[in-house]
């Protein structure tokens, strides 16, 4: 048995294509959907994201608007920064890039951003949204796997799920999405007992726990759909958090890494500007674009 490829590349390229329909409707209407993002400091790979987050959005015909600060930045002036771009009504989305350097509170950063800008779904407010069921901006990278989910498997409903990872990025955020979806869902971290039993009961395993190629195949139920969130940097080059080649022989369908979660962590953030934009205008959501 050999796993089908869930083609994430290729399935962020054709949400790209119709982005770029959507906001061409928009622009007929006078609405440019625009996009901010801040980084702060010299991290190498953030430079290299908002880069690519900066072409991306300028190839689907949005407006782009980077802020590039020096390390020492104090936390009045980025908070000063993002009060403006609050009320810059050219800017709908706003992207805080992290990691942040030492000595700025990254939770107060986010939670400074408007809920109704917070294309990064991290706002306190818009986590509340999310586990409680009402309308908010989710998590990029989660919307994503999502996406890839229904599309591959289409209902989700009774179907058991378990989210390896706790974090505020992916995994809490996954698990409730698939809760929205009626899977019957576990989280499992690093302190689950007999994790490899657990795993082997699900239908759907998402890996986000930054460990490369810590899942391994006889961990996977036969047959069962497996998405590879890790993106570890190795010796051997990018590998996720699942053994790739012993998971292909078992499972029903795999994420690849690179190509699978990795393009559509931008394309969702593409999506969430969009619909940060409709809502800001009085326009309903983009079809397909929210749990």
């Amino acid at each position: 048995m050999t796993a089908h490829i869930i083609d994430g590349k290729a399935f962020a390229a054709t949400l790209r294509t119709r982005l770029a329909a959507e906001v061409a409707a928009m622009a007929a209407r006078g609405i440019t959907p625009g996009l901010a993002v801040v980084l702060v400091g010299e991290d190498p790979a953030s430079q290299v994201y908002v880069r690519s987050k900066g072409r991306m959005t300028r190839e689907i015909g949005m407006a782009s608007f980077e802020h590039r600060l020096p390390a020492t930045t104090s936390q009045a002036e980025l908070l000063a920064l993002i009060a403006r771009l609050n009320e810059d009504a050219a800017v709908n989305g706003i992207l805080v890039q992290l990691p942040l350097p030492q000595g700025l509170d990254e939770a107060a950063v986010i939670n400074a951003i408007r809920p109704d800008k917070d294309v990064d779904g991290f706002h306190i407010l818009n986590v509340g949204r999310l586990a409680t069921g009402q309308s908010a901006m989710v998590p990029c990278t989660p919307l994503g796997c999502l996406m890839l989910l229904r599309d591959h498997l289409g209902s989700l409903a009774g179907r058991r799920a378990v989210v390896l990872g706790r974090s505020n990025i992916v995994g809490k955020p996954m698990a409730q999405l698939l809760l929205r979806d009626s899977a019957t869902v576990t989280i499992a971290h690093s302190r689950t007992r007999d994790l490899p039993d657990l795993c082997r009961q699900a239908d759907i395993l998402v890996a986000a726990v930054g460990r490369p190629h810590f899942v391994q195949g006889d961990w996977i139920r036969p047959g069962a759909t497996v998405i590879d969130v890790g993106i570890n940097r190795t010796d051997d080059g990018l590998v996720g958090d699942v053994d790739f080649d012993a998971v292909m022989a078992v499972a029903g369908a795999i994420t690849p890494v690179p190509g699978g979660v990795g393009p559509m962590t931008i394309a969702c953030l593409l999506a969430n500007t969009l619909t940060a934009t409709a809502r800001a205008n009085g326009l309903p959501d983009p079809e397909g674009l929210t749990p």
